[in-house]
């Protein structure tokens, strides 16, 4: 009997261990923010002035509602009752956003509506053009601005459209982002506190270079200019506009310094009187923070001057915490990590609000009493994403104690917060804080991954080249994983700024697809190098004039950790990234030539001057300024080293890496007598997205898998 039972065991175990479902690539290209997404309160939105929230169920068809002290949710109006009132055909509440507890914003893109829940009733405020862009809708005051084509308009009393701008000429372009959405940049149009004025973004792109892109869907096939200004050559030359509603007239402020200087993190003040605007020397060494008279567009004063060796790179305006007061805080790295300075509008520094020797990553937002600011930071961990706050004498306190990567959003009156987080080992929790930091869990999400056979992924440190700093490594393993066996590797890297790899959150950072390539007996590591983000300016700005370089000495040490386990196969190491990956996966295979048998590259940076001004000269400056710097990192120059398989990809109508990088990397490829492989994805931008995505995946691992053998 106790035999039969054994027997019995045994095949239940093994019959479990078999019924495990296993990723397709399909799933795991595709799914991974879909049907493996955590459950979260899908768009929750506390409503002004209360402590009432509300959040979507049933793909958005549904809005429930619920208060922080009674947390059952109910419905809380229906779609039949809006669309009947407004006359519309919402399928969901996606586009809801709240104006006032009683009233709720709608939009399908081109008309904006109002629904009062208390009434039932609803209204069109507001309607666009059909070709309009760019829209900025200040609900408040029910005044929109967006863009048609390179000009920028307001409706006016009746509805109609009112240039702002009227320029003949489309190479000047207003209300629109300027210097490749670089500095923070995300748009162009920055309305006033009470919407009396309308500041806007224009640059003058006359002297900047067209660049070619092909259009193969017409016949005969069809060109397409992009403005693309290459390092060390002419760039775009940028303004800033001031529109007066009442009067109609616009006065316009240029870079004090260098027509091609950088303007950026415009902010207004809350009294209207006066915009905040940072203006960067091109060199991008020397910033300015100068204050300028809203009404007359003249220069007040400069508030205060940063500069360094390196860069200096602005990334967050002026934040002002109370709308009674012209004082703001001011997010620099002057002291080695993102840190928060509190400032007057004279200029005078009131206080260092936060000395962390980590990195302060945004602001989110101050009670309404304006002595209390939140911001994300890494915290102690700089793989975390976590909440604080601090007030205005600089005692700072961690909010949110869960590790991990939080998402928050935080009541009118700052009494409640949602908080939503993920780490290693949860998928996703959303939990609801009160003022004195106790939480309570709404919703914790299951693992949407039970049921199927999946890889683990463990996240360790190791020194840096520089023997000294620690780097974060990710190594991803079969499930079956079996420590005697001698395993091949893929390694993957980006490597370069502004993105981090590895952080505590579910996967530890990883694509599914990563966890595909493991269940096939592979592991997948990544290592993410010096000169990456989230961990302040020592570490990242080691990679001056010198891209690649420490970059790539950091990888090598991955690699020699890696061969010290003895389960790694150190003859089959490969290697793959996109972008900046795509450049150090082509550094790594021509510069480290014994180390990978196989690499791909995706929308490389092969030759750093056919590169951007913006991101390019901050990091390398200009070749006539750093010709040695250019000539080590250009990869065209290394193609004689090659030995292993190097599949090269690019999307042939990427506009942030044009196609240029990688011709003329293959172009010498061929006049050195050395075979690549190529590949090309038509019409696709800088990536490869949409349905196409899978058939990216399985060419770039079906190549690795196939020569690192």
């Amino acid at each position: 009997m106790h035999k039969k039972l054994v027997s019995m065991l045994v095949l239940f175990v093994a019959f479990t261990a078999t019924a495990q479902k296993r990723l397709t690539l399909e799933e795991s290209v595709m799914q991974q923010g879909r049907a493996f997404r955590a459950d979260r309160l899908s768009g929750f939105q506390w409503i002004p002035d209360s402590h009432r929230y509300t959040y979507f169920s049933d793909m958005g068809r549904k809005l429930l509602t619920a208060t922080a002290t009674d947390k059952n949710a109910g419905e809380y109006i229906t779609l039949t009752a809006v669309n009947a009132a407004l006359g519309t055909d919402f399928k969901n509440f996606g586009s809801l956003q709240w104006k006032t507890k009683d009233v709720a914003v709608f939009s399908d893109g081109f008309k904006y509506y109002e629904y009062n829940v208390t009434s039932g009733t609803g209204k069109l405020v507001v309607s666009l053009p059909e070709n309009a862009e760019n829209a900025q809708f200040d609900a408040a005051q029910n005044k929109i601005a967006f863009t048609m084509g390179h000009n920028l308009y307001v409706l006016d009393a009746q509805g109609k459209p009112l240039a702002v701008t009227s320029e003949s000429d489309s190479n000047i372009v207003s209300g629109q982002s300027i210097s490749r959405n670089e500095f923070g940049i995300s748009g162009g149009i920055f309305w006033s506190p009470k919407a009396s004025y309308l500041a806007f973004y224009q640059k003058d792109q006359r002297e900047v270079a067209d660049y070619p892109l092909l259009d193969i869907t017409t016949t005969p096939g069809a060109l397409e200019n992009i403005k693309y200004p290459m390092i060390g050559q002419k760039s775009e030359k940028p303004r800033v506009g001031i529109y007066h509603l009442q009067t109609g007239k616009t006065v316009y402020i240029s870079p004090r310094k260098a027509a091609d200087d950088y303007v950026t993190n415009l902010s207004w003040t809350p009294d209207e009187r006066f915009v905040l605007i940072a203006e960067l020397n091109r060199g991008q060494n020397s910033m300015d923070l100068n204050l300028y008279d809203a009404s007359t567009g003249a220069f007040v004063r400069t508030l205060f001057s940063e500069t360094a060796k390196t860069w200096v790179e602005p990334e967050h305006a002026a934040f002002f915490p109370s709308e009674k007061s012209n004082n703001f805080i001011w997010i620099s790295e002057r002291d080695g990590f993102d840190n928060m300075y509190y400032y007057d509008l004279n200029g005078k520094l009131l206080r260092k609000l936060t000395a962390h020797k980590f990195v302060v990553q945004e602001i989110v937002g101050a009670n309404p009493a304006g002595t209390e600011v939140y911001y994300m930071a890494a915290g102690e961990s700089p793989l975390n994403h976590m909440l604080y706050k601090t007030n205005l004498k600089g005692k700072s306190t961690l909010v949110t104690k869960n590790p991990g990567t939080h998402t928050v959003s935080i009541s009118s009156d700052y009494t409640y917060i949602l908080d939503e987080y993920t780490s290693s080992t949860v998928p996703s929790r959303s939990l609801l804080i009160d003022r004195k930091l106790n939480a309570t869990v709404l919703l914790e999400s299951k693992n949407k991954y039970e049921g199927y056979r999946m890889a683990t992924s463990e996240i360790k440190t190791i020194k840096a080249a520089d023997g000294v700093t620690d780097l974060y490594t990710r190594l991803i393993k079969p499930a079956n994983f079996d420590p005697s066996k001698k395993y091949p590797v893929l390694v993957y890297v980006y490597g370069g700024p502004h993105a981090q790899m590895i952080t505590n959150s579910y996967l530890d950072g990883a694509s599914l697809w990563m966890y595909w390539l493991a269940d096939q007996d592979y592991l997948v590591y990544t290592v993410d190098n010096r000169g990456s983000s989230n961990r302040g300016a020592g570490f990242e700005h080691v990679i001056h004039r010198n891209l690649g370089v420490a970059e790539m000495e950091d990888q090598i040490k991955g690699i020699e950790y890696l061969k010290s386990l003895p389960y790694v196969d150190a003859n089959r190491l490969a290697v793959h990234g996109w972008s900046y990956g795509g450049f150090m996966t082509t550094s790594l295979m021509l510069r480290k030539p014994d180390v990978f048998k196989v690499g791909v590259a995706g929308g490389p940076v092969t030759d750093w001057k056919y590169y951007e001004v913006m991101y390019g000269e901050r990091y390398m400056d200009t070749p006539s300024e750093n010709q040695k710097g250019f000539d080590e990192s250009n990869t065209l120059n290394y193609v004689d080293n090659l030995k292993g398989k190097l599949l090269l990809i690019h999307g042939t109508s990427d506009d942030v890496v044009v196609m240029q990088h990688n011709f003329a990397l293959v172009k010498k490829f061929i006049e050195r007598g050395k075979q690549v492989d190529f590949f090309p994805y038509p019409m696709h931008k800088h990536n490869v997205m949409g349905k196409d995505r899978v058939h990216l995946m399985q060419k770039i691992l079906d190549y690795v898998m196939e020569y690192n053998k």
